[in-house]
């Protein structure tokens, strides 16, 4: 038996598969770093502002999260720290952005991958970006300057007209003045249609062709077309632009301050000024010391923790709206 010398094409193509198994182990173990430089970021950001807002946690304890009143400089006795009044003005002016900014956002997409014509498409989208790099503080000087004085009339009207209702009137009550928790929640819903647009725009456009042609084959008009193939396959990725979205309203600070009022107030009523966590950081940070800045600190972490609760509770509707979506394919 006689051995033979591999070829020259041979021993390069041993070479290439020799450096092609080093590339991929090269590029899995630079993906798991950085995935995991992700994770020890937040950990890092987490526990460093966590160590310095522990002064008012141990101060107040359970307190810190239920305690509605806020009193750094009380004329007796301790200050009081309390973040639920803040909360709740995040809450309510992210949700109210939610409200008018997610149809309006899902119909732009809609209208631009399905509806609009091609010469149309660049135009619309290029203004949707310019609308996503507006600075905030312009949205917030505008929304004081000229949409709260502009909503002041609106509110009015509508406390006149549906003052009366039962239940309807709690949301509709007295107006002071144009910065309210209404007047935050629209600037929000101006500033966040931008991203959840973009985003469910792309979601929109990964829709296989032939699943709409399908669709459109069997007889179904363009709306059964959207409903049946289009809204099924983009959930996910719209959940996540909805997400991506309240994140943004849930941590804005500059624009919301100005236009929010600055009130520590729990109440039903919308048309009532209030604040919010990211914006009474950054009113009172300036001028707070020792437990007082920790106080401002621990907003920061409530913030940080209600994001991480909404963006896990987002994961599980997703999941079970797929499983259900398989469930009832299969």
């Amino acid at each position: 038996m006689t051995l033979t010398n591999p070829s020259p094409a041979a021993e390069v193509a041993v070479r290439r598969r020799g450096h092609g198994a080093l590339g991929d182990r090269v590029f899995s173990w630079w993906t798991l770093g950085t995935g995991l430089l992700v994770l020890a970021i937040l950990g890092l950001i987490l526990v460093t502002t966590v160590r310095e807002a522990w002064p008012a946690f141990d101060a107040m304890g359970p307190r810190f999260v239920t305690e509605r009143v806020w009193d750094p400089n009380p004329a007796t006795g301790d200050a009081i720290f309390g973040a639920l009044s803040f909360a709740y003005g995040t809450a309510v002016s992210s949700l109210i952005a939610l409200l008018f900014a997610v149809p309006v956002s899902v119909g732009i997409a809609l209208f631009l991958t399905e509806l609009a014509p091609r010469r149309l498409r660049g135009p619309a989208v290029t203004v949707i970006d310019l609308l996503a790099a507006v600075p905030s503080v312009v949205f917030g000087l505008w929304g004081i300057l000229v949409v709260a004085p502009a909503l002041v009339p609106v509110y009015q009207w509508t406390h006149d007209v549906f003052g009366g209702v039962p239940l309807l009137g709690r949301l509709v009550g007295p107006v002071g003045s144009g910065r309210t928790f209404m007047t935050a929640g629209l600037i929000l819903a101006i500033m966040i249609t931008p991203i959840i647009t973009s985003i469910t725009r792309e979601v929109f456009g990964t829709v296989p062709r032939a699943d709409k042609d399908a669709a459109l084959a069997l007889g179904a008009t363009r709306w059964e077309m959207i409903r049946g193939a289009v809204l099924p396959h983009s959930f996910g990725g719209i959940v996540g632009a909805v997400m991506l979205g309240l994140g943004r309203a849930m941590g804005e600070t500059i624009a919301v301050a100005l236009v929010i009022g600055g009130a520590t107030n729990i109440t039903a009523n919308l048309f009532a000024p209030g604040n919010s966590m990211a914006a009474v950081i950054v009113q009172q940070f300036g001028e707070s010391t020792g437990t007082f800045t920790a106080a401002l600190i621990g907003l920061g972490v409530v913030l940080f923790a209600m994001t991480v609760l909404i963006n896990v509770f987002a994961r599980v509707v997703v999941r079970r709206a797929e499983a259900r979506m398989k469930g009832g394919v299969a």
